[in-house]
């Protein structure tokens, strides 16, 4: 199995930090948020990887090269222009393959193994869900028995960790466009499984919960 690091943001609620520096290269614990998720997926067996980039791209190649340090091999998707999720996984397709992929947000962190996703998928997509964020009360899906559906008295949020076939992208054409409504599409279809992870995960967004990510790490030295 592939993966692809989501890394393509600027990172604007993170400002100043990233105005000189991508924020997959902000550094909690002293080391790149990107390199947690390389050493995870290494550690999970998971070494081929598709970065993509936009904005301060060029350090992101510079910092992490062919990956070989890190004991995984690294292609790059550069972006000239933003092309929000789906656009850029799109854009990714003809570096990942024909089989399904792991995908993961480059702005989070998470103590979840990404071992578990390594199984025959079922359907379109599999996503990973977690508790609502206080910043995200309302949530983004609901689980009932696997299966992803919409009750909006049971919602969970997405992690920004997916399992996804390439075939979720038919029909798609080349350019900026988010992911949501393609999942959204596989779900009415029946298509989109899911899993409930109640480990530790932060979007590291913000100030304060880059913050938050500095406490959580300095209590597990």
């Amino acid at each position: 199995m592939k993966a692809m690091i989501l890394a393509a943001g600027k990172g604007e609620r993170l400002r100043p930090l990233t105005l000189h520096t991508p924020k997959p290269l902000v550094r909690a614990g002293g080391v790149p948020l990107i390199e947690y998720h390389i050493r995870a997926l290494a550690k999970a067996g998971i070494d081929e990887l598709v970065i993509n980039h936009a904005w301060l791209g060029q350090q992101i190649e510079a910092h992490l090269g062919d990956g070989r340090r890190l004991e995984v091999r690294i292609q790059y998707s550069a972006e000239g222009e933003p092309l929000e999720t789906g656009g850029g996984i799109h854009r990714a397709l003809p570096l990942l393959g024909s089989e399904p992929f792991l995908v993961v947000n480059g702005d989070i962190w998470t103590d979840y193994d990404f071992s578990a996703l390594k199984r025959p998928l079922e359907g379109l997509a599999h996503l990973v869900l977690v508790d609502n964020p206080v910043h995200h009360p309302t949530g983004d899906f609901s689980l009932i028995d696997g299966h992803i559906g919409d009750d909006e008295a049971s919602r969970l949020t997405y992690s920004g960790i997916a399992v996804l076939s390439p075939q979720l992208f038919a029909g798609c054409t080349a350019g900026a466009f988010k992911l949501a409504p393609l999942l959204r599409q596989a779900m009415a279809a029946g298509q989109l499984s899911g899993e409930y992870f109640d480990g530790r995960w932060i979007d590291v967004g913000t100030h304060e919960r880059l913050a938050e990510l500095e406490r959580i790490l300095e209590a597990q030295r």
